[in-house]
């Protein structure tokens, strides 16, 4: 009798699990079914992800995903699917995956093992570091120079551990004050709120050279943090990453990365940083 109820039981769990695999559709049959992929977006975070003057999402994570769309289109042929931006934050970027808002964050999210737990990551796509924004007439060139200063950072960012752990061990007295979006500390910052606004210097370029007073703005030289970004999917869909790294990679190799890289950065940095350009050789997987 023991061995009829082990049946009966590993007979459940089979069942059990088996309903659990068939609630989890893959995110291509999800975009096949529903004729539409929603991509996650920041609206402000240039040049990697913004609002244009006439509030349509552009920017270098924008584009990229572009290509994966039009690939998406021709994978399932169907021309016709529909293409839905959802404006998400630094809070609720992983959770929209998590509960199928969106299919793919396109924005400008660092890669860590940690956020891997929640989230699949695909391929690198850019490599930058933390450094501080601060007013011309009171700039901050560096950790040292926030000494008994206050600087903003954008809450559940990476930006945030990277730089407790830089003032610590710098033994700085600095105040750290967490502000919802990049606008807030810009605007902090302006009206004299705190002394420096801290975020990834690629994305404090993006910020200097939009905002209408740009002119009063200086960003340090240094940075003091290793930022990988990388494209979010949905975990355990090993389908789509692939889908999306093949992509990535055939932009890196056919070299359609510099077109897209001169577009949105070309201007104020010509030469491609080597541990950028480093990055997109080590990305350009062979088929």
């Amino acid at each position: 009798m023991k061995y009829m109820y082990t049946l009966v039981a590993l007979i459940s769990m089979l069942m059990v699990s088996g309903a659990g695999l068939a609630e989890t559709t893959p995110t291509l049959e999800k975009i096949k079914k529903s004729e539409t992929i929603y991509i996650g977006y920041r609206e402000t975070e240039p040049p990697m992800s913004f609002l244009s003057k006439d509030k349509q999402p552009i920017g270098y994570s924008i584009d990229l995903c572009s290509f994966i769309v039009q690939e998406v289109k021709k994978e399932l042929k169907n021309p016709n699917i529909a293409v839905k931006y959802v404006s998400v934050t630094a809070s609720n970027r992983f959770e929209s995956l998590e509960n199928n808002s969106i299919d793919i964050l396109c924005g400008s999210t660092t890669k860590t093992l940690s956020r891997t737990e929640r989230v699949d990551f695909t391929q690198l796509t850019f490599v930058t570091g933390a450094s501080l924004l601060s007013l011309k007439t009171a700039k901050v060139d560096g950790i040292s120079g926030l000494e008994g200063k206050k600087v903003a950072v954008v809450k559940d960012t990476t930006t945030i551990d990277a730089l407790k752990n830089a003032l610590k061990k710098a033994g700085s007295d600095a105040k750290v004050v967490t502000v919802n979006s990049a606008d807030a500390g810009i605007n902090a910052l302006i009206k004299g709120d705190v002394d420096a606004f801290s975020s990834d210097q690629i994305v404090l370029m993006g910020q200097m050279l939009t905002h209408k007073d740009a002119a009063k703005f200086a960003i340090a030289d240094s940075i003091f943090s290793y930022e990988p970004f990388a494209l979010a999917v949905r975990k355990n869909d090993s389908e789509f990453r692939l889908f999306a790294d093949r992509v990535l990679a055939r932009i890196y190799r056919g070299g359609l990365i510099s077109p897209i890289y001169a577009k949105w950065f070309g201007g104020y940095i010509k030469e491609v940083p080597t541990l950028l350009e480093a990055m997109y050789i080590l990305n350009s997987t062979p088929e």
